[in-house]
């Protein structure tokens, strides 16, 4: 998630979070952690009244909002989801709860899947992903980089680790952290690493930088992209697509039509002047199909 930076920011130091300051998990409670658990029975849901799942305090700045839309719309409308039909959600800029009296995080995008959005989503309990409505964590979560006092990569990281993200995405466009740009992770409960492809082969889904134009700004973006690293569209990009496959078709028949119409001229014109011919020979009293 990205935040706003001023004057005063400069010498504050990253994002403290007391939750995190525990002993490392024990050897049980990490395999609980590894246990598919399902959603919450109704009469075992948590009171959420008092959780905020929504300020209206605008912070991000105008790239990344676009780059939030472009990772969420190139899902819904090129994806279907990882093989055997499985379902899938992706949000941005929306809470992550995962402990009721724990801060949420706030994910610039994140990837669930097998689940589906519940129908009431005005609910106070399903207007954020709290993670005991859905039964578990996202499997991705994308962190954007704006400055250098939002903790994407070393607060959040454990953060995410420590509820079950199964690969982490920090991406730096202005080097605000490092050199690295992109940097993707596979997470753990405890610890996390680094890796050196950019493919998530737990939800079939790649990442690349793309130098373009989206909605009429040029720039580096990042994308989704399957396997084979085609990358993944937008509806508008897919239109727009068609239309230009459209385009060379109507191109490519127009100009078969014009290399159909040309040669029947040149037949035309050919036959026209073999009459001609015939008619001169004749004048001469020679016929035609006597000359060799």
């Amino acid at each position: 998630m990205a935040t706003s930076s001023s004057a005063t920011d400069q010498g504050r130091q990253p994002l403290d979070a007391p939750f995190l300051r525990q002993p490392p998990p024990t050897a049980e409670e990490l395999r609980r952690c590894e246990e598919q658990i399902g959603p919450l029975k109704p009469e075992e849901w948590p009171q959420v009244d008092h959780l905020v799942t929504e300020d209206d305090t605008p912070v991000d700045n105008i790239y990344s909002e676009k780059q939030q839309r472009l990772l969420t719309q190139s899902l819904y409308d090129s994806w279907s989801g990882p093989s055997g039909g499985r379902s899938f959600i992706t949000l941005a800029n929306v809470g992550l709860f995962y402990g009721i009296n724990q801060p949420p995080l706030v994910p610039d995008v994140l990837v669930s899947l097998d689940v589906a959005l519940p129908m009431d989503i005005w609910e106070k309990r399903h207007r954020s992903y709290m993670i005991w409505e859905y039964g578990k964590p996202p499997e991705v979560v994308v962190e954007l980089v704006s400055n250098k006092i939002g903790g994407e990569a070393d607060v959040k990281l454990r953060a995410y680790a420590r509820m079950g993200v199964a690969y982490y995405v920090i991406y730096d466009p202005t080097k605000q952290l490092s050199d690295q740009v992109l940097r993707v992770y596979a997470l753990h409960p405890g610890n996390s690493a680094a890796l050196q492809d950019v493919w998530l082969p737990g939800v079939e889904l790649g990442l690349l930088l793309w130098q373009g134009k989206f909605e009429a700004r040029e720039d580096t973006w990042l994308r989704w992209c399957d396997r084979e690293g085609q990358m993944l569209l937008t509806g508008a990009e897919r239109a727009e697509h068609e239309r230009q496959r459209a385009e060379h078709e109507h191109q490519r028949a127009e100009h078969e039509h014009q290399r159909a119409e040309h040669e029947r001229v040149m037949r035309q014109q050919a036959q026209e002047q073999a009459e001609r011919l015939a008619a001169r020979l004749r004048e001469l009293g020679i016929e035609p199909d006597q000359v060799i």
